[in-house]
C-alpha cells in the first residue's frame, strides 16, 4: 500500500508540474475527449437511422419469423396454438400480391398489396405502433376498400374518398382485369419504400392465408423460438417437409450485414483519432521519460524497481485516459440525448454566420445583400426525414469509452520502456 502511495504522489506531481509547464497533456486530454464524444454521437445518429430501417422493415415488412407452405386443414388451431407460445407477441396471417394501381388523373404505378384480416392492427401491435395514419381511418373491413401509402397517394393524386383502379392478372370475374377501390385512410412509416410502393386491404372472405407473420417478444431469440414452433408442428403431426420456417435473419442477411459493415467501417475510421492522440502522449511521455533520468536515476538509487518507476509513468496514463475518456463520454451522452436541441443550436450559429456575411456584404457591395435560404442539416425537402434520430446503445458507448482510456495507457506504457535502461550510477555520477 505504501508503494502505491508514493507512486501515486509522483505521478499526480509529474501529471500537475507538466501541465502547468507544458500543455501536452491538456491536449491528449482534450484529444481523446474530443475522440469519444465524436464517435458516441456519430454512432448514436446512426444507430437511429438503422435501428428505424430495421425496426420498419421487421414491423412492418417481413416479421421476425415467417412460416409457410401450411395445409388449410388445421391452420386455425394451429395460430391458436403458436399464439398460446410464451415467446410469440403476435400471429399475423396475410398475403401479398404484384398489381398496378392508377387513379382518375395519374398513370398506373406498380405496388405490392398486403391483404390482412380486418383486425390486424389490433393482432400485431408492431404494425399499429409503425403506421402512422394522416388521413382517415385504418379501416379495411368494408368490402373494395384499400389504405395507401403517403407517397403513393401523392403520386396518384389521390386522397381519403377517392378511387383507385386496381388491375391484377388475379381476378376472374371480370374481363378488364381491375377493380375500383376507395381509399379510406392514407399512411406514413417513415421507409420510403414502404410510403411509396405498399397498400392495405383486407382479406377475402374465406381466403387461406399463404404466409403467417410470427413476431417475437425479442427477436434476438429467434434461433430458440423456432426450434419450439417446429416442436409445436410436431405434435401437430407436421414433418419438416411439410412447411417452411426461416428467421428475419434469413430474408433480411445481405442488408443487415451491409450496415453492420457500415457500422464497422465508421468505428475504424473515427477511431484513427486515438491513434494519432495516443502518439501524442507517446511523444509527450518519452520526452518526459527523457526530461527526468536524473530523478528517475535518484528513485532508481533509493531502492525503486523497474516496475516501479514505470508505473509511475503509466498512471500518468491512465489519468489522461480517464479524464480524456471521461469527458468525452460525458459531453457525448449529453449531446446524444438531445441532439434535436445540437442540431438546431448548430444550425442556428451557421445561419447567423450567413446573415451576417450576407450584410456585410450588403455593405461592401452598396446594395442590400442577397436574399440566401436557410440553412439546414437534414432539411425535409431533401431528406426523407422528420427529425434527427438518436440511440446510444451502452456497450457501444462503454467500448468507446475503453478504446480512448486504453490508447493513452498503451501509449504510456511503451513511452515509459527506456526506464528500465536507465543506470543510476550513470545519470548520478556527473551530478
Amino acid at each position: 500500500m505504501s508503494k502505491f502511495r508514493w507512486i501515486s504522489y509522483i505521478a499526480l506531481r509529474y501529471v500537475s508540474r507538466s501541465r502547468r509547464n507544458s500543455p501536452s497533456n491538456v491536449f491528449s486530454i482534450l484529444g481523446i475527449a474530443t475522440g469519444v464524444l465524436a464517435l458516441i454521437v456519430i454512432i448514436a445518429v446512426m444507430n437511429g437511422f438503422q435501428l428505424g430501417f430495421i425496426e420498419s422493415i421487421l414491423e412492418i415488412s417481413s416479421c421476425h419469423l415467417r412460416l409457410e407452405n401450411i395445409a388449410p386443414s388445421g391452420k386455425q388451431e394451429i395460430i391458436d396454438r403458436l399464439r398460446s407460445l410464451p415467446e410469440v407477441l403476435s400471429v399475423l396471417p396475410f398475403e401479398e400480391s404484384n398489381v398496378l394501381l392508377r387513379g382518375r388523373h395519374s398513370s398506373p404505378r406498380g405496388v405490392l398489396i398486403r391483404s390482412i384480416p380486418a383486425n390486424a392492427l389490433g393482432l400485431d401491435p408492431g404494425l399499429a405502433g409503425k403506421l402512422e395514419i394522416e388521413d382517415g381511418f385504418f379501416d379495411i373491413a368494408q368490402p373494395y376498400s384499400i389504405v395507401l401509402g403517403a407517397e403513393l397517394a401523392r403520386h396518384l393524386l389521390v386522397r381519403t374518398g377517392d378511387e383507385v383502379n386496381l388491375l391484377s392478372l388475379t381476378f376472374q370475374d371480370d374481363d378488364e382485369g381491375s377493380r375500383l377501390y376507395k381509399v379510406t385512410g392514407i399512411f406514413r412509416s417513415g421507409y420510403y419504400e414502404y410510403d411509396l410502393g405498399w397498400a392495405f386491404m383486407g382479406m377475402e372472405p374465406g381466403a387461406d392465408s399463404a404466409i403467417l407473420g410470427i413476431k417475437l417478444k425479442n427477436r434476438w431469440q429467434d434461433q430458440w423460438a423456432m426450434e419450439e414452433i417446429r416442436k409445436l408442428l410436431a405434435l401437430s403431426g407436421m414433418e419438416e417437409g411439410d412447411y417452411s420456417l426461416s428467421s428475419w435473419r434469413d430474408y433480411n442477411s445481405a442488408f443487415f450485414g451491409a450496415l453492420r459493415t457500415e457500422k464497422l467501417m465508421m468505428f475504424i475510421l473515427v477511431g484513427l483519432i486515438f491513434i494519432v492522440v495516443g502518439l501524442n502522449i507517446f511523444q509527450a511521455q518519452r520526452r518526459t521519460v527523457l526530461e527526468r533520468r536524473e530523478e528517475i536515476g535518484l528513485l532508481r538509487a533509493l531502492g525503486a524497481s523497474d516496475t516501479a518507476v514505470r508505473l509511475v509513468f503509466v498512471l500518468d496514463g491512465f489519468i489522461i485516459g480517464l479524464a480524456g475518456a471521461g469527458l468525452g463520454l460525458v459531453f457525448g451522452l449529453l449531446i446524444s440525448s438531445n441532439i434535436q436541441a445540437f442540431f438546431s443550436l448548430l444550425e442556428g450559429a451557421v445561419n447567423v454566420l450567413i446573415m451576417a456575411a450576407n450584410f456585410l456584404l450588403g455593405i461592401i457591395t452598396g446594395g442590400m445583400g442577397n436574399q440566401v435560404q436557410e440553412f439546414a442539416l437534414f432539411s425535409p425537402q431533401v431528406f426523407y426525414i422528420k427529425g434527427i434520430p438518436s440511440q446510444v446503445i451502452p456497450y457501444e458507448a462503454a467500448l468507446i469509452f475503453l478504446f480512448g482510456f486504453s490508447s493513452a495507457i498503451m501509449a504510456a506504457w511503451f513511452a515509459s520502456g527506456k526506464v528500465s535502461g536507465t543506470r543510476p550510477a550513470e545519470v548520478l555520477r556527473y551530478e
